[in-house]
């Protein structure tokens, strides 16, 4: 009878520890973000919550809604200030927007007007990004992303604003 409970107690703090593994490993792969702007509305409203896997640039598809960080003035595109990105969240400005185009893809038109070369695809390390809201400050006026300032792509609406 000891036996089987030593094997019990075992599998027990075994299975615990698979457990406490796998919420570690979950927190360094998901991120819950709350949505502070209508950039994104109607699909996301101020308030709305959304769990943010993170993704290497190469996993990004055209349609999905991405969480990248923004240049530290919304009103100047220009990230050559900003330190290299660690992995860290705290003291960054984040933007949420939809993917509308990767590289190699055609330029869109509505972002034409934000890039040097309009004609030419999306150059290599670039993300056009857009807000679903047509007032939203993203790639019409600011022009390409940096795709090394990605976090990551949206999983799920956690929770919707009252």
């Amino acid at each position: 009878m000891a036996v089987r409970s030593v094997a019990v107690l075992v599998g027990g703090v075994v299975a615990v520890g698979a457990v406490a593994a796998a919420l570690v490993a979950a927190r360094r792969q998901l991120v819950a973000v709350a949505v502070s702007g209508s950039s994104m509305a109607p699909a996301l409203d101020p308030g709305d919550r959304v769990l943010v896997r993170r993704r290497r640039p190469e996993a990004v598809r055209v349609g999905q809604i991405v969480v990248v960080e923004g240049p530290p003035n919304p009103d100047v595109p220009d990230w050559s200030g900003l330190p290299a990105f660690d992995g860290r969240l705290d003291g960054r400005h984040w933007f949420i927007k939809r993917v509308a185009a990767l590289p190699g893809d055609p330029v869109p038109a509505t972002v034409r007007a934000a890039v040097a070369e309009p004609a030419a695809p999306v150059p290599p390390g670039c993300l056009v990004l857009l807000g679903d809201n047509d007032r939203s400050v993203d790639s019409r006026s600011l022009g390409y992303f940096p795709a090394e300032r990605l976090l990551g792509t949206v999983v799920r609406e956690l929770g919707r604003a009252r």
